[in-house]
């Protein structure tokens, strides 16, 4: 019997369980701290007052300039979500439907890649180096002088470039589940390419569209850097303009109810994402075996537009990343194109801080976030207790916040006694665990799912507990998603920005924040070396994981792509 199904008795019997009740109380006390009462000490700042009030919403509602950046928000993401999602669905095509060879998959993966596990401004210092006012694209290759790339255009192409891989990844494992039997059928009937592509790739394919749509859409609702470097006054966000009210003006009331005007459109989104997922799904996968049939959805033609398509994209990729390479290997990039290691030396002499603090509380969130994240997904999908579904939810709401909000709500809850955490390495961690650890919930419960539950009720037969099961039986099998998790924090801590930015102190410091000093300072050398060097990393750390999950013969280089996706 599954654990949805289960009866009341078996939830009363696991109340009294001597693991299982302290676990669950154990998550319960964690999750409560960590993200709801952030989340209420933020909404209590933005409606109380001496008792409930609306004033801090009504007076940033009514100003033109917050009205202009909530817009402004909801258009970008709109239009994120719907650029990112056709290249996407371009190079998913491109990679499932027209028969590549094996080894031009693995090159294009691992060039997609390439955004995601950079630092989320690194496409943004890129769009400055190549086609900004001294651009070396825009100015001295076109000599064009006039090309202005601040504002709604610039930011749509970074955010685009950053985040079209999520859709990519998303529609990639779509596309492949899609039984080409099914298209041949079309073909026997004597339909031409266009339609079988038409009536039944695509409505096949459209619960992954949507939801990657609805994914890009919140985590361009959730950029923070990117319209910070290139939106600037002429486009404001409102995350950008929550961390001015804080920052610039010390309006923590202000900031809080900016951070609210965000809360509704991006928990819409999240909803929506989560509906749309688990309503509409097609399945196309049945476990029936078909004669094998060669993929020949596409025509010559549409393959050779989709290959156009994407080697201009990842074209445009690998130049905006060899530009920041190159910047960080030259005096002045523009200026003065000497070869110099003076960038590289100030990271190793200046920044040495930033990087040693960024490898500790990465290490240390890798163990801690990965436990969590495999006992909560276990929790959920293995038992049944009074507010299993609740429990599940609440830890999934940090994830759902933009960082900003995250990362204001934490700044108000813990920067006063009793709980005074902020500028400490502890707050850092949490914050990063209780973010981004559901990458390895949501692997740990996928792996589960295809566990059968006898092997757990047979090492209950021979007398074992629920934990000695747990570290003896069940932790074996679910090791990759214990890594995959591991992994995501770690690519996490070494390039978030948007809820550290105000966690941050002179204690401790973050490679990121020293990415974003230097691009504010105009330092873009010193930027483009600390990138270079966060890139370097995170793919050893990929890397790394890849080969041990082959070893544990799981996962691949995508799997790590797409948690990262998620």
């Amino acid at each position: 019997m599954s654990s949805a199904t289960a009866p009341a008795g078996s939830s009363r019997a696991a109340l009294r369980d001597p693991v299982l009740a302290p676990a669950v109380l154990l998550l319960w006390a964690a999750v409560a701290l960590f993200v709801l009462y952030p989340v209420g000490r933020l909404l209590a700042l933005t409606f109380w007052d001496d008792g409930p009030t609306l004033a801090a919403v009504r007076e940033l509602v009514g100003s033109w300039q917050h009205r202009r950046a909530l817009w402004n928000s909801l258009v970008l993401a709109a239009l994120v979500g719907a650029a990112g999602t056709a290249l996407g669905f371009a190079f998913a095509l491109l990679a499932v439907r027209a028969n590549l060879p094996r080894w031009v998959g693995a090159v294009l993966d691992t060039i997609v890649l390439l955004p995601l596990i950079s630092p989320p401004f690194t496409a943004a210092i890129a769009l400055i180096f190549a086609l900004g006012p001294r651009g070396l694209i825009s100015y001295h290759v076109f000599g064009i002088t006039g090309l202005n790339i601040y504002g709604l255009g610039g930011t749509l192409l970074s955010e685009t470039l950053t985040y079209f891989p999520i859709a990519y990844l998303t529609l990639k494992g779509v596309l492949a589940n899609i039984d080409p039997n099914l298209e041949d059928g079309g073909f026997s009937l004597g339909a031409r390419r266009l339609r079988v592509f038409r009536t039944i790739t695509v409505p096949l394919a459209v619960p992954g569209i949507a939801n990657s749509f609805l994914l890009l859409t919140a985590a361009s609702l959730a950029d923070f850097a990117t319209p910070l470097i290139l939106g600037g006054t002429k486009f404001p966000v409102l995350p950008t303009q929550a961390f001015l009210q804080i920052t610039g003006l010390y309006d923590m009331r202000g900031g809080a109810a900016l951070s609210f005007l965000l809360l509704v459109p991006a928990l819409a989104v999240f909803v929506a994402q989560r509906w749309w997922t688990e309503r509409r799904s097609v399945v196309t996968v049945t476990g029936k075996v078909g004669a094998a049939t060669r993929v020949k959805s596409l025509s010559p033609g549409a393959v050779a537009a989709l290959a156009l398509v994407c080697a201009l994209t990842v074209l445009l990729v690998l130049t905006f990343y060899l530009l920041i390479v190159f910047a960080s290997m030259v005096r002045a990039l523009g200026a003065d194109n000497s070869f110099s290691t003076a960038h590289y030396a100030h990271v190793f002499s200046g920044g040495l801080k930033a990087i040693r603090d960024t490898l500790i509380i990465a290490a240390v969130c890798m163990p801690v976030g990965g436990l969590f994240a495999v006992v909560l997904g276990y929790v959920v999908a293995r038992t049944q207790f009074p507010g299993r579904r609740a429990l599940e939810f609440a830890a999934m709401i940090n994830y759902a916040l933009p960082g900003t909000i995250v990362g204001i709500a934490y700044l108000v809850a813990f920067n006063d006694p009793p709980l005074a955490l902020t500028g400490t390495a502890f707050i850092l961690v949490i914050c990063y665990v209780f973010r981004y650890s559901l990458a390895g919930t949501r692997a740990t419960t996928a792996l589960l799912a295809q566990v059968d539950p006898s092997i757990e009720e047979a090492s209950a037969s021979l007398g074992a507990r629920r934990d000695v099961t747990f570290r003896r039986v069940i932790l074996p099998l679910i090791r990759p998603a214990l890594l995959a998790g591991m992994t995501v924090l770690f690519i996490r801590a070494m390039t978030a920005i948007s809820a550290t930015i105000f966690l941050v102190s002179l204690s401790w410091s973050l490679v990121t924040v020293r990415i974003l000093e230097g691009i504010t300072n105009l330092e873009l050398g010193q930027a483009s070396a600390f990138s270079v060097l966060v890139i370097l990393l995170v793919y050893a750390a990929v890397i790394l994981s890849s080969l041990i999950m082959r070893r544990l013969n799981a996962g691949s280089l995508g799997q790590a792509g797409t948690l990262l996706g998620g």
